[in-house]
């Protein structure tokens, strides 16, 4: 008997028990006291309690009937969004999303864009991946994410789409106390390679034979920004590094910038792309999740404007 329970049942129960008036809840949902009346009477006989003491001039909810409302709601509460997430996918919408994005991406940006995506797609799972360089393509050509966030790559893969979203600046970077620091000129080529070069690194096979850029034959590969930008706070050498990530160690002279021959005086810019397989584009989660990063960066880490020779600037 209790597999022949319906949700129309449910609903009416629900109802009575906020209105606290069969005729009250009929006028809410649309039919007789009557209908009401027979639906409750047949939602007891079928379940053996009593959901409502009617003794009085008013149905009240027995203890039982008081047990059971709460679960009576989460039954019909999980129908609708149900519902909404079939019909959502009906539509087009993605059931979930991979996102990989590059760890020099500005953080702000992003915490403010992913936060945003839990309000607005509560029922789409977000698996969000940070990589370094080039790993960041390697899940998407993989098709693992659907969507890359990543800085400017020598050339993209024939079956990429790829949007420009922003533009940040590197700059090198060194501790106040490394003979770099203390140059009081404009570095030469020569000059860096003197010293250790801290670059980022990644373990894909993407251009794994190429160097870019600025490159000193003293170079230690790290494989996370975090771990770049502590040695490079003690001291262990030279690096490009995002100006906004270390702002506050420029101003607090915990790391000074270094001036170079190869490097613009205002920073070294870097195109940031979203990147997708042209076969398989973002449905309407990750369009939305896109638009959404290029209005939120916006802001002095990501200035519009972009010199054209930036499409091919090494982010390490």
């Amino acid at each position: 008997m209790l597999d022949a329970l319906t949700l129309d049942q449910l609903r009416t129960f629900i109802a009575a028990a906020d209105e606290h008036s069969f005729s009250a809840a009929g006028r809410k949902l649309g039919r007789a006291q009557s209908v009401v009346s027979q639906t409750l009477a047949n939602l007891e006989g079928q379940l053996g309690i009593k959901l409502f003491d009617r003794t009085g001039r008013y149905p009240v909810l027995t203890d039982q009937g008081r047990a059971l409302l709460e679960r009576a709601r989460t039954v019909t509460g999980d129908l609708d969004l149900f519902k909404a997430q079939a019909k959502s996918l009906a539509s087009g919408l993605e059931p979930h999303l991979g996102v990989a994005v590059d760890v020099t991406f500005p953080i702000g940006a992003l915490t403010a864009v992913v936060s945003d995506f839990q309000h607005e797609f509560p029922d789409t799972p977000l698996r969000l991946d940070v990589e370094a360089l080039e790993a960041v393509i390697q899940p998407v050509f993989d098709r693992k994410s659907t969507v890359g966030i990543m800085g400017s790559v020598p050339s993209m893969p024939a079956e990429f789409t790829s949007e420009r979203l922003c533009t940040i600046k590197l700059c090198i970077a060194v501790s106040p106390k490394h003979p770099l620091a203390q140059l009081g000129a404009v570095a030469s080529a020569a000059e860096l390679a003197k010293y250790v070069q801290i670059k980022l690194t990644d373990r894909t096979n993407f251009y794994q034979e190429r160097e870019f850029g600025l490159s000193s034959p003293k170079t230690w590969r790290i494989l996370d920004l975090g771990t770049k930008h502590a040695f490079l706070r003690a001291g262990l050498g030279w690096g490009l590094m995002p100006k906004d990530i270390i702002a506050s160690d420029l101003a607090s002279g915990a790391l000074v910038e270094v001036r170079a021959d190869n490097v613009p005086p205002d920073g070294l810019p870097i195109t940031m792309f979203a990147v997708y397989r042209t076969d398989t584009p973002p449905g309407p989660a990750g369009r939305w999740f896109i638009d959404r990063l290029r209005s939120e960066i916006i802001s002095p880490a990501c200035q519009a404007a972009l010199p054209t020779n930036a499409a091919t600037a090494d982010v390490t």
